[in-house]
């Protein structure tokens, strides 16, 4: 079964592509077909961490309608079973997308042949990076323990919600109807989006549960990238249980990825740094994180990231 998950966080510098890459590479080494798609448009370096060159081709071919299928634009890496589509070689005004354009990649990546599609995303919280996050049920929080990483990850939390509202909201032609309450949210008038279901529940009951159960549909996990030791081990799942006392109880901790200068140093040498760092904590925690996704026993991961 096809699954896909979006990557993504308030802000630059979490490390949204590594924790993209190196989940990528585990899953395929683990004898998954997996795709990396690079939609951190105007700013793609996804292939940098996979140790490749800038490739020849990728989203623009698709986008120009050079390519007829996306799937088409999907490189081989070093890795076997693991693919890139890169947006590096788009026009800097990729990131200005046309709604219709979005509507067609969109549309292009549900239907990937692969097994697991992860997507890596831009930093902030523009329409673009908002509804690529939500062409997933799934999707990863990626943050460090700096306050205002976790700050600016709450920030991008709840405006995926509230485009996700604001999305279901038109399409059941309510839009209008509760045009004032949205502008309130988006003001900050409103905690949270739990607020505006409360309002849509004791307006309209049945609409109202109809949406939370849409909302509560969505499956997040946080994690917590750049983990250092003098951080209480337990941030992550305080985080965790803020967002389902605030948002829905739909969040779950995936893990702390331990910091390691030595990620910096692969990624400027163009080496995979699993494969050059493969007992180091850091792939500990990022195997860890494969296995809970997979239900695999973590020995047979650790044989696998060896070969």
């Amino acid at each position: 079964m096809r699954r896909i998950y979006s990557i993504g966080g308030g802000k630059g510098g979490s490390g949204k592509s590594f924790i993209a890459a190196s989940l990528g590479i585990l899953l395929a080494k683990h004898g998954k077909r997996v795709v990396l798609v690079d939609l951190d448009l105007g700013a793609s370096n996804l292939h940098t961490l996979l140790g490749m060159q800038i490739p020849e081709k990728g989203l623009d071919s698709y986008v120009d309608k050079t390519a007829s299928h996306l799937g088409d634009v999907a490189l081989t890496t070093t890795v076997p079973n693991l693919y890139l589509i890169s947006s590096t070689r788009c026009s800097l005004e990729i990131a200005n997308l046309f709604y219709a354009q979005k509507l067609k990649i969109i549309s292009a990546i549900k239907t990937l042949p692969f097994d697991y599609i992860l997507l890596d995303l831009g930093p902030g919280t523009n329409f673009n990076t908002l509804d690529f996050f939500l062409i997933a049920r799934e999707g990863f929080f990626v943050t460090t323990p700096e306050p205002t990483a976790i700050e600016n990850t709450f920030i991008f939390m709840k405006s995926v919600y509230l485009r996700k509202l604001k999305l279901s909201l038109k399409e059941a032609n309510l839009w209008h109807t509760y045009q004032e309450e949205i502008a309130k949210l988006s003001r900050g008038a409103f905690k949270s989006p739990l607020d505006l279901i409360n309002i849509l529940i004791a307006r309209d009951p049945e609409k109202g549960r109809v949406f939370e159960e849409l909302l509560s549909n969505l499956e997040f996990r946080l994690i917590l990238n750049k983990f250092r030791g003098q951080v209480n081990e337990n941030l992550g799942e305080q985080l965790v249980e803020v967002c389902n006392r605030h948002l829905y109880p739909s969040f779950s901790f995936l893990g702390n990825v331990s910091y390691d200068n030595r990620v910096y140093e692969s990624v400027l040498a163009r080496n995979i740094f699993i494969n050059k760092y493969p007992y180091t904590k850091t792939v500990s925690n990022l195997q860890n994180m494969v296995r809970n996704l997979t239900g695999e026993q973590q020995e047979s991961l650790r044989v696998k990231v060896q070969q």
